[in-house]
């Protein structure tokens, strides 16, 4: 059963609706996968999604900030979610497909600006909320699962613009790098982004501070699709649609899609 996933960071999902519905009706993912989407479920304009074909959602809302929600055109169940850290914020859930599949949707904290957790409490439970996906994984090995979300880190020299002129910039400092490393080793997860597109520079976000952000092009990669070993290699047509960061009143996130032969 082939389907398409996406993963996309959508920066409020009611005051973007209308963007939500045209990814929906352009490029029609089987499953997209949301974070921040910054409202409480019951506000989520679940009824807009489902006259697209997207009939199942599973998903944890807080309001005006995190959450996270997938939405599917296949029948989905509810397989719970984990409060990673204990902050009481909706950054994580998971569903469970008809054959099986598991896919966790994450939205890892992004660690304000300062990479130092003494002097920054932001970073700190950034690196708390890594280390214990490390420690999750480690202890529960997932099988059979796919996992997407904005990992808010870019971990390669070519997930970034500039490697040496961010090397002390939140998201992709060593630490971080590290520690996100460390979890994905944990669940032997393989990153199908770049198991499909291995070499080049590549972004999937863009700051809101540049106005000329296509031209400057000083992006990062920080959203990612990633899949245990046992189907790691259905995985294929890896894409970014850089477009989308340039539609109206846009999320500064572009969409990460791949394909699974499963």
């Amino acid at each position: 059963m082939p389907f398409t996933l996406a993963t996309w960071n959508i920066n409020s999902v009611r005051l973007r609706e209308a963007l939500v519905s045209r990814l929906m009706t352009d490029e029609a993912p089987d499953i997209l996968c949301l974070q921040e989407i910054k409202t409480p479920i019951e506000k989520m304009p679940v009824e807009v999604f489902h006259a697209l074909g997207y009939r199942h959602v599973v998903a944890r809302g807080q309001k005006g900030y995190n959450g996270v929600a997938i939405l599917s055109k296949l029948p989905i169940m509810d397989a719970g979610d984990r409060d990673f850290a204990s902050l009481g914020h909706a950054r994580h859930v998971a569903a469970r497909l008809e054959n099986g599949v598991t896919i966790h949707n994450f939205y890892v904290p992004a660690g304000g600006d300062i990479p130092d957790r003494d002097q920054n409490v932001k970073f700190g439970q950034k690196l708390d909320f890594l280390s214990e996906m490390r420690d999750h994984f480690h202890w529960q090995r997932p099988d059979r699962a796919i996992l997407v979300g904005d990992l808010n880190i870019a971990p390669r020299e070519d997930d970034v613009w500039n490697h040496k002129a961010l090397l002390k910039i939140v998201s992709h400092t060593p630490v971080e790098v590290e520690a996100l490393g460390a979890a994905q080793d944990a669940g032997a997860w393989v990153d199908i982004t770049r198991q499909d597109i291995p070499q080049g520079q590549l972004y999937s976000w863009w700051s809101y501070r540049s106005p000329d952000w296509d031209s400057a092009d000083k992006g990062r990669r920080l959203d990612h699709i990633w899949a245990t070993p046992d189907i790691a290699n259905a995985g294929h047509s890896s894409r970014i649609l850089r477009a989308v960061r340039g539609w109206d009143q846009p999320s500064d996130h572009a969409p990460v899609f791949a394909t699974f032969d499963l």
